[in-house]
């Protein structure tokens, strides 16, 4: 009976925490990853996706750490965020892109049909356009990270304004 006691006892408790020299191993591996981005840009590769195969990354990420560094600017692409102003109708739709469940959904969808709307009576097709990008990077994003409902709000508006 006291086997089991123990046995049910080392089963159930935590993991003893990482020694602190495994932890710093984890952060200086993420880190080494944005120093070798850093490091192969400024010795002149400047090749996005090359950077990225030779990091064994993303090259959304690469193009992150390269834009937060300040050596490149205008990368976008479906992970960059929508908060760099990638033209002028960017500061018009900051911040209202949401997927984090059904009702924040809602809600950028919302947004978003009424600045097309708006872009539809003085006669900007690149303002409706840039709406309609973001309700799809919208849909992709939700879509890509799992979340179905979310992304079949953004694809509904897509389909039926």
């Amino acid at each position: 009976m006291q086997e089991q006691e123990v046995l049910f006892n080392q089963m159930t408790s935590s993991p003893p925490p990482r020694p602190a020299k495994e932890r710093r191993r984890r952060v200086e591996r993420k880190d080494s990853k944005k120093s070798r981005i850093l490091e192969l840009h400024r010795s002149g590769m400047t090749d996005i996706g090359e950077i990225a195969r030779q990091v064994k990354t993303r090259p959304s990420y690469v193009a992150s750490v390269l834009q937060n560094a300040g050596l490149i600017h205008g990368y976008f692409d479906l992970y960059t965020t929508t908060a760099r102003d990638q033209n002028l109708y960017s500061r018009q739709f900051r911040n209202i892109l949401s997927f984090r469940n059904v009702e924040a959904a809602r809600a950028s969808v919302e947004a978003i049909a009424r600045l097309y709307s708006y872009f539809d009576r003085i006669g900007d097709r690149a303002g409706q356009h840039h709406a309609e990008v973001l309700a799809l990077t919208g849909r992709n994003r939700a879509r890509w990270s799992g979340k179905k409902e979310e992304a079949q709000v953004f694809e509904q508006w897509l389909f039926n304004h």
